[in-house]
């Protein structure tokens, strides 16, 4: 596997190692051991997760204030334009983003640590999203920074208006959340 910075040292992009001939292809989408190797986390996932959308869903930005997760992140049929944010006050890069294309072609992952926001918007016609958790989903601690905030100014890769929950549509500024110290 081959590991790529990003803009945000803690978020990582993973490239896993794909074998493939005129048959198909075969790659490890998870190895702890080969994981730890490589970016020097040795990991407990405890949940995987399996979201299915249509094009134009935008979900997030969610985060856990209490029991926060880290997530390992891939798209096993369509393309997603993944966001994460600093939401670590203490950070030196509070409230920055990045985003990456995962998708069915590139295979790639996305290692997010606890600490950030995630959300991400389908660009295919679907979007199978798979990811793995380090704690569980506890739905009294989950906070939602509004997609738009101007003060991120994420630069989403929008056709038109999202297809937002009723819970994305009511996320908070930046400003107003609370966030880790």
């Amino acid at each position: 596997m081959q590991i790529l910075q990003t803009a945000i040292p803690d978020v990582l992009i993973i490239e896993p190692r794909v074998l493939g001939d005129a048959r198909g292809y075969f790659f490890e989408s998870f190895n702890k051991r080969a994981f730890a190797r490589a970016t020097g986390l040795d990991l407990d996932f405890v949940q995987d997760n399996h979201s299915h959308s249509i094009k134009g869903v935008l979900r997030g930005l969610h985060y856990q204030i209490k029991k926060p997760q880290g997530k390992l992140m891939r798209v096993v049929r369509g393309s997603v334009f993944d966001v994460v944010v600093d939401v670590r006050r203490s950070s030196s890069t509070f409230g920055q983003w990045v985003g990456a294309e995962l998708s069915e072609d590139n295979r790639r992952q996305m290692w997010v640590p606890p600490g950030f926001a995630h959300g991400f918007l389908v660009t295919s016609d679907t979007a199978d999203y798979l990811y793995k958790t380090t704690d569980y989903y506890a739905p009294e601690y989950e906070c939602c920074i509004a997609w738009d905030d101007p003060a991120i100014g994420i630069q989403w890769p929008l056709d038109g208006a999202p297809v937002l929950s009723a819970k994305d549509q009511r996320g908070k500024p930046l400003v107003l959340a609370e966030v880790y110290e």
